[in-house]
């Protein structure tokens, strides 16, 4: 009870504030779901951050606790969204469009990192969240290379920006592209692939099956390409864990040792653990139905660490340092979008 006591006192009062934004910033992304809760919650706290940034000496350790911590669990609580066995089937068709943007999107952040002079974290987050998915990525990719919530922050901004954007234009460009003689699919495929976050994809997909009158195909292969795409969360974080824990060791050569427990982000063995788990069970017949109420707590626990993002983040210094990254966004976007759409080409699918 002592315990449970302390850490009331310690973090209540911050955590308290992150559910003030993020509760009211969580029904409004339901009602503005391109937009999506995240990064309205995040924008609130920033807002909120001009007027209390001088007065918020016993929020810091709530707002670090939930920034940090309850990130952690929402990518773990993600993996209870994830039937390895439904992806791995219906995602083979995209599977090599995917790794293939994935591929584009990474190699362009590594070169523009270094020609633009752009910090290293925040490029990488950008890579990431516009290659896998969104702020997801970024959420499971932070706690690995230890990014700051600034960058966090920063890299949230270039991807919102860009999902705003693709979920408007994708579904007059699809038009103009000819998806709307070929099957629904293909302009799944198409969205899936080049649009970063799930609510974004499932706007633009959703609009074209209402536009074409398709039922849900659009919307049904758009969403499983996109989980498709969210499981490279694994091979990503864990190469970048591996490369943290040698730059560390070689850091460390001062005798000073290096502790695995800190740098190694164990809890993407829990998200494979969830998935795993939630494979297995419906594999063995259980409802889907009830893996829902934990994934909607992920989506919710993203929203709240966003919050506190938000709280920790100056966004004056924001808007000021953010034309680089969002040019990088830009490319990263582009290379996406013009690869996707060779390689379906290249395949027969489009």
């Amino acid at each position: 009870m002592g315990l449970i006591n302390d850490f009331i006192k310690k973090n209540g009062f911050g955590i308290l504030v992150c559910l003030c934004i993020s509760v009211p910033s969580w029904f409004a992304g339901k009602q503005f779901p391109i937009v999506g809760g995240a990064v309205i919650a995040i924008l609130s706290g920033m807002i909120i951050n001009i007027f209390i940034k001088n007065n918020k000496a016993r929020l810091d350790e709530g707002i670090r606790f939930t920034s940090k911590k309850v990130l952690q669990w929402a990518v773990i609580l993600l993996g209870f969204g994830m039937n390895l066995t439904v992806i791995v089937k219906t995602g083979q068709q995209s599977l090599p469009i995917i790794v293939a943007t994935i591929g584009t999107s990474l190699l362009i952040a590594f070169v523009l990192c270094r020609l633009l002079n752009i910090p290293g974290k925040i490029a990488t987050l950008v890579g990431v969240g516009s290659s896998i998915c969104g702020g997801s990525a970024i959420a499971a990719t932070a706690p690995v290379i230890d990014a700051d919530d600034e960058e966090v922050a920063q890299a949230i901004s270039v991807i919102f920006f860009f999902n705003v954007l693709a979920a408007i234009i994708f579904p007059a460009m699809g038009k103009f592209l000819g998806f709307d003689t070929v099957s629904g699919e293909a302009f799944g495929i198409f969205a899936g692939t080049a649009v970063n976050d799930t609510s974004s994809v499932t706007a633009a997909a959703s609009t074209w099956d209402s536009m074409w009158k398709l039922g849900s195909d659009t919307l049904d292969t758009a969403v499983t390409v996109k989980l498709t795409r969210t499981l490279a969360i694994i091979p990503i974080t864990l190469v970048l864990a591996f490369m943290r824990t040698r730059k560390e060791k070689k850091q460390g050569t001062d005798g000073n040792r290096v502790s695995l427990k800190k740098i190694f982000p164990f809890f993407i063995l829990y998200f494979v653990a969830a998935s795993i788990i939630t494979t297995i069970a419906l594999s063995c017949g259980a409802d889907p139905a009830m893996f829902a109420p934990v994934k909607e707590l992920s989506k919710f626990f993203i929203v709240l660490a966003m919050a506190a993002i938000g709280l920790n983040t100056d966004i004056v210094k924001l808007i000021r340092t953010g034309g680089k990254p969002l040019v990088m966004g830009l490319c990263c976007w582009a290379g996406i979008t013009v690869v996707g759409l060779f390689m379906q080409h290249l395949i027969g699918i489009w």
